[in-house]
């Protein structure tokens, strides 16, 4: 059976929903459900996606999607199809590239603008514990009080999306039922009759 639609989840289907100049509006209006008020995006610059390492033996990183807003905020977005091992790990050493890009020669104040890791993860990484569709994740102090807010992480688990179609509430919620059906879709339902979705 062939499809209308493409698959999101896929590489190609990815980049091509989120990744490329034409598509910079859906992205940041899809950034823009995740982020706090004061990180809102209004414009964004794609930036190279292969992070290379200082030496040879060293290990590169190499992103779905990496851009920085107007403001210096810098988002690395990841769409993860296949389960792998230790994404969490993944995740926090993904995050350490557009930090130690930010250090500069010469006498420096170590002031850093934030980092974003954002991922959209086809899989349930965390079945050890309470599964949740969506976790905001900063540091914080042993009394639950924000620590240091400039480094994020986003997981959203997909299989834990379970909405139906006349329980979508939110943009947010339109947009995650949108991402999880796209590809079945035979047309864009009437609840998603929104310029961004069409």
């Amino acid at each position: 059976m062939s499809t209308k639609y493409f698959n999101p989840y896929t590489d190609f289907g990815f980049k091509k929903l989120f990744g490329e100049e034409g598509s910079k509006d859906l992205l940041i209006d899809f950034l823009n459900q995740l982020l706090p008020i004061h990180h809102q995006i209004q414009q964004l610059t794609f930036k190279n996606p292969e992070n290379l390492a200082d030496t040879i033996a060293e290990r590169k990183a190499i992103f779905d999607i990496y851009c920085e807003s107007k403001t210096g905020d810098k988002f690395i977005v990841e769409m993860q199809k296949a389960k792998i091992k230790h994404f969490k790990d993944r995740a926090l050493f993904y995050s350490t590239f557009p930090i130690r890009e930010q250090s500069e020669k010469g006498d420096w104040n170590f002031f850093l603008l934030p980092v974003y890791f954002i991922a959209i993860l086809d899989f349930e990484y965390d079945e050890n514990t309470t599964s949740k569709f969506r976790r905001d994740v900063c540091l914080k102090d042993q009394d639950g009080d924000i620590f240091f807010d400039k480094l994020n992480f986003k997981f959203l688990q997909m299989p834990l999306f379970n909405k139906q179609e006349n329980e979508l509430i939110t943009h947010f919620d339109k947009w995650l039922y949108f991402l999880k059906n796209l590809e079945s879709f035979n047309h864009i339902p009437a609840i998603l009759n929104e310029p961004i979705f069409q």
